[in-house]
């Protein structure tokens, strides 16, 4: 029985991050790129469908960044957490920052994991590799 790819929503507002990322994603047929979103609000309208996103596609988890503008992550995590619809959705921490306090916020705020962004292409390939195969390997998502 074959596994249907794993869609994932990016909250990135580094251009150039979002580009490795979809380019990283595109070495992997089990991952599939839903959207980019550019700030925590355009993060939540898309999860909510509203507004430009009323027909956007279901992620089955988000990937997101913690330093991005009008929202800033933990503030989209906290909202998200909060949400009956949307608390069960899986969202990665995905970001620059190694600072302990960061990680902790994330966790506490309820994220299900913390990743420091590797530098370069060969390193993001690698760490989407070993997140592919956690995902949809070993762990179960929701439907």
């Amino acid at each position: 029985m074959s596994i249907p790819p794993l869609k994932i929503l990016v909250a990135e507002d580094n251009e150039d991050d979002a580009l490795l990322l979809q380019e990283a994603m595109g070495v992997s047929s089990r991952l599939k790129l839903v959207k980019v979103v550019n700030d925590g609000l355009e993060t939540l309208a898309y999860l909510r469908r509203e507004g430009k996103f009323k027909d956007a596609s279901s992620p089955q988890l988000l990937l997101l960044d913690l330093n991005m503008p009008r929202k800033r992550g933990l503030e989209v995590l906290k909202e998200l957490k909060s949400e009956p619809g949307l608390r069960g959705l899986p969202v990665v921490v995905l970001t620059s920052s190694q600072r302990y306090e960061d990680a902790q916020a994330s966790y506490e705020e309820g994220a299900c994991s913390f990743i420091t962004k590797p530098n370069g292409l060969p390193g993001l390939v690698k760490m989407l590799q070993q997140f592919e195969a956690y995902w949809l390997d070993v762990a179960h998502l929701p439907d």
